[in-house]
């Protein structure tokens, strides 16, 4: 066993101001660029910035929002709550043995470059979730999943300031009640701030291919390579093929990722659809490792793509034209939550209407008071 430092965390103890700004602009603050305007923004660099802030908003009884990157969230045009984005950053190997790591990752590093860190160094796990647009503290809240692999799956605990009794706690993957994008920070979403993630990577390097075009590609780059099989990195690099042809760059074309989740119906549903629509996509529902008969997953993109729905919605607010199950932003930074409203009901009606299918949005969404709305 060994203990590392990868890299040095941002953990001083020293009293360095926060970062604030009233009334501030963060159109920036979320990957989908919705207008909006909040009532404050605090950057946290510190762990010892953390308490300090809790016990000012407690004694003004002031409303507050986490954000992180903003990559699965749906912020209004005006926010009147703090906005709190926690950029804590540094990696830490806390156990090694000769079958696994434990590796502590800070909340404010970038998902994607923590995906190609880990699997340049040999450590697997992360590889299927290559290109998901978040920072490392947003993963366990939505239990981001992808390519057949949830984040849970490699999750050993989570540290995070519970905010009602101030204090730091760290919650062990049971504790963190995680289900398909779920988790109990999500349903608890004023309760805590999560301050870093333990992953437990693997050394063996086992992939999983069975979800889509995975496999194809990995093996085509294999070949190129000389292996016989894929290897974690070919995966990782055929998933970040596969997602790039389909989803577009947040940077370049707004948007929050996948919008909608695949609804989990009963299997008599599915026997039904197939009867009218024999190509329907649909994959297994897997419950504490054991495939449940009685539930299938319906493929979100599919219902929307074959509703005729595949680049279209209610301008500015699109479909892409790659990938129905994106909502695109065609006017950047000037687009508001009432203009992905009108669009995410449109697809909703279209979709119900040719299925009976009710879609679910995926993203949280942000309520002009703090709260977040519950129900679409």
């Amino acid at each position: 066993m060994s203990t590392q430092s990868m890299s040095t965390q941002s953990m001083s103890t020293q009293n360095t101001p926060i970062n604030t700004a009233h009334c501030a602009n963060i159109s920036h603050l979320n990957t989908m660029a919705l207008a909006c305007f909040a009532y404050e923004l605090v950057c946290l660099q510190n762990l010892d910035e953390i308490l300090p802030l809790f016990q000012r908003l407690t004694k003004q009884n002031r409303r507050f929002v986490i954000i992180s990157n903003g990559s699965n969230i749906v912020l209004p045009k005006t926010l009147d709550a703090v906005v709190i984005s926690p950029t804590l950053t540094g990696k830490t190997v806390v156990h090694e043995c000769e079958k696994c790591v434990h590796l502590e990752v800070m909340a404010g590093e970038i998902w994607h470059d923590l995906v190609l860190d880990t699997v340049e160094k040999g450590w697997y796990g992360l590889q299927n979730l290559a290109l998901i647009p978040s920072w490392v503290g947003a993963s366990p809240v939505q239990n981001i999943g992808a390519y057949g692999v949830q984040i849970d799956e490699v999750i050993h605990s989570v540290t995070a300031f519970h905010i009602p009794t101030l204090s730091f706690k760290t919650l062990s993957k049971v504790a963190c009640e995680f289900g398909y994008r779920d988790s109990i920070f999500k349903r608890e979403a004023g309760d805590w701030l999560i301050v870093s993630v333990t992953f437990k990577l693997s050394k063996d390097p086992s992939v999983n291919t069975q979800y889509g075009d995975v496999a194809v590609v990995a093996q085509a780059l294999a070949k190129n390579a000389g292996y016989p099989i894929p290897t974690p990195k070919d995966v990782m690099n055929a998933i970040i093929q596969i997602r790039a042809s389909k989803i577009p760059d947040t940077k370049t074309l707004p948007n929050c990722g996948s919008f909608f989740k695949n609804p989990m119906v009963d299997k008599t549903i599915v026997d039904k659809l197939r009867k009218t629509y024999p190509a329907l996509v649909a994959y297994p529902v897997t419950i504490d490792d054991c495939v449940n008969p009685n539930l299938v997953k319906l493929a979100s993109g599919w219902l929307i793509d074959n509703a005729g729905l595949k680049g279209k919605g209610v301008f500015p607010i699109l479909t892409h034209v790659n990938q129905a199950l994106v909502l695109t932003n065609h006017a950047p930074h000037h687009a508001t939550q009432a203009d992905v409203a009108k669009a995410m009901q449109f697809i909703q009606d279209a979709v119900a209407q040719k299925f009976g299918i009710w879609l679910e949005p995926e993203p949280v969404w942000i309520q002009s008071d703090g709260t977040i709305r519950q129900t679409h």
